[in-house]
Order: C-alpha cells, then sequence, then structure tokens
C-alpha cells in the first residue's frame, strides 16, 4: 500500500511538470491532479504502524533512536544531492535564505515556517510533518493505548471528521493554516493510531478491502471538485483501507498486497518517494522545464522517469538506507552490552 500511495505522487509531481499532456486535458486532470493525497496516506499508514509495533516497556529514546535510524540516512543523502544539483545544473533548487535554511531542513523543523516548507529536497516537507509526529508519539500513544473500544471509536471519528472540516474552517475564518504545517497534519497521524488498537483489539468492523478501496478510489476522484482540500475527500477510504489490510493480514485471508513485488516495491517506497523529485528536476534539463509531452511520448517519459526512479531507490534503499539503520542501530547495541558487562 505504501508503494502505491508514493506512486500516486509520482504521478501528481510528473502531471505538474507538464508530462502527460500537460493540464489542458480533463481526463489527465482528473486521474493524475489529486495524487498528492499519497502523502495523507503516508500520515495515517505512520499512525498506524508505529501503534501497532509499539513495544511494551519501550522508552521514548529508544523509540526515537529507532525513527532517527529509519529516517535520516536517507534524508542526509537526498538532502545532499539536492544541493549538489542545486549548485551545479539546477539553480531553481538552491535554497533563498542560505545556510539557516538548509540546517532547519537538515534538523526536520524547517516546515515549521512557510517560507522553508520546501527548503532543499522540497519532499522533505513531509519528514518534518513526520518528525513532530515522531517526538508526540510516546505521550500520546501513552494516552490512546489506555483508551477502550468505545473512546477508540470516538478518537478515530473526531480524527476524521477534523480532517475532513478543515479547509471549511480555513476558508470561513482566515487562520493561515497551511496544508504543510505539522499540527495541521497530526491528526491523520492520531487517526492512524486509534485504527490499529481497534485492529488489535479485535474491535474494528469496517468494510472488507473491495468495498474500503471503492470508497478510497471514490474519494480520489473527487478531490478534484475540492479545489485543492486533497485529504478531506480521501481520509475516510484511506482509513478503511488500511484497517481492512490489516485485519485481512491478521486473518490470513487473500490480499493483493502480500504479493512479493509489491512487498519489495513498499520496501523500496521511502527512498522512491525522497529520490523521484529530484529525477524529474533533473530530467528538466532534457525534456524542458514545461515538456507537454502528448500520446505515447508522454507515455514513454514517464515510463522513463520511473525507471530511473525505481532504479535509484533500489540504491538508495540497499546501499544508504539499509546500512545507515545497521550501523546506527548496531552502535546502540554495543553500547548496551558493554553497559551489561
Amino acid at each position: 500500500m505504501r508503494w502505491a500511495a508514493a506512486l500516486l505522487v509520482f504521478l501528481y509531481h510528473v502531471w505538474h511538470a507538464g508530462y502527460l499532456g500537460g493540464r489542458d486535458h480533463a481526463w489527465v486532470n482528473r486521474a493524475f491532479a489529486p495524487g498528492l493525497v499519497g502523502v495523507s496516506f503516508f500520515f495515517v499508514l505512520s499512525g498506524f504502524v508505529l501503534a501497532w509495533s509499539a513495544r511494551p516497556g519501550d522508552r521514548a529514546p529508544a523509540f526515537w533512536r529507532r525513527r532517527i535510524a529509519r529516517v535520516y540516512p536517507v534524508h542526509l543523502v537526498t538532502a545532499a544531492v539536492t544541493l549538489l544539483l542545486a549548485f551545479t545544473v539546477l539553480p531553481g533548487l538552491r535554497p533563498r535564505d542560505g545556510h539557516v535554511e538548509v540546517v532547519a531542513n537538515l534538523l526536520l523543523v524547517s516546515a515549521w515556517r512557510t517560507e522553508w516548507w520546501q527548503a532543499v529536497n522540497p519532499v522533505s516537507w513531509s519528514l518534518v510533518c513526520e518528525a513532530f509526529f515522531y517526538a508526540a508519539f510516546p505521550a500520546l500513544f501513552a494516552v490512546v493505548r489506555r483508551l477502550g473500544p468505545g473512546g477508540l471509536h470516538v478518537l478515530a471519528a473526531l480524527c476524521a471528521v477534523t480532517v475532513m472540516s478543515l479547509p471549511g474552517v480555513e476558508s470561513a475564518w482566515h487562520l493561515g493554516l497551511a496544508f504543510n504545517f505539522p499540527p495541521v497534519r497530526l491528526p491523520e497521524f492520531v487517526l492512524g493510531m486509534a485504527l490499529a488498537r481497534l485492529v488489535a483489539l479485535g474491535r474494528w468492523y469496517g468494510p472488507g478491502p473491495g468495498v474500503s478501496l471503492a470508497v478510497t478510489a471514490a474519494g480520489y476522484l473527487l478531490v478534484p471538485e475540492l479545489r485543492g482540500a486533497y485529504a478531506s475527500a480521501t481520509v475516510l477510504g484511506f482509513a478503511l483501507l488500511i484497517a481492512a489490510g490489516a485485519v485481512a493480514d491478521v486473518r490470513g485471508t487473500p490480499s493483493p498486497w502480500r504479493g512479493r513485488r509489491l512487498v519489495r516495491l513498499g520496501e523500496w517506497s521511502f527512498a522512491f518517494y525522497m529520490i523521484h523529485l529530484l529525477v524529474l528536476s533533473a530530467a528538466g534539463l532534457w525534456f524542458g522545464r514545461t515538456p507537454h509531452a502528448e500520446g505515447f511520448a508522454s507515455v514513454g517519459a514517464a515510463a522513463l522517469l520511473l525507471a530511473v526512479s525505481l532504479a535509484l531507490s533500489a540504491v538508495l534503499y540497499h546501499a544508504v538506507e539499509l546500512p545507515g539503520q545497521g550501523l546506527l542501530l548496531r552502535r546502540r547495541r554495543r553500547d548496551a552490552a558493554s553497559a551489561a558487562r
């Protein structure tokens, strides 16, 4: 599922860059313009996975260390690649506020300032949100794990309603809440946490994968009608789909998401997400800034960009992500073993 969400974001950026015939075709807009909702899926899934895999008696520092080991190696490498491109062939990627903006991005706090929300590697704004979620998770989970099924259902409903109503509240009250501002995205993360606890307790009674996917698809197609209120249309479908997939896994019932190739793509998805926009930016040197490719040319260009992004994501996963995690966590295990002696 994570791979499918990453692919949606990729297709959105391909469309936004002007491939796939540009934005003059209604069916192209309908199919690819809503792709940014894939980030919302990441946020809900992140809350679900972290709550599902929370370890009894786990301390906050140990949790934070594992999250740093998970995201920082790829974040640092892709930030370095971005800066290399920015100061060589892609000056449009250069930070406007110099080293201060770069440091804020490396520390995963840049999106808290509106002007820096796309600092360095533009997609890393979502990592800033995730870093905020990780910081808050131990305290949030201490509350969520104490809730019974009734409280969890109420919490999930409140989070979903909040996500769906935020654009309307923002429009009516002009609160200046940007979609990249971390607290604005927190309800999606907490929704995932509540769902995980309901599934773990055997108290989730939502529809199966087929109906959940249909609700998700309907919400996705509704996004263009809501003029940018991306998560509002899809959060319900995402919640149903993630919970349905988890229930299918727990029960061992058939699920298309457990295929070996999709699981492998899911493993690469974080690296793919972090590198794909840099591939598209670099490809602009060849295809032009506004390619507006048509017909087979557009499909061929998108397929080529996808293949290159996938190849680089595999390299990042095997050469950076896994070794980086191993190095950071192995050192801690060695320290713990030495202290025990």
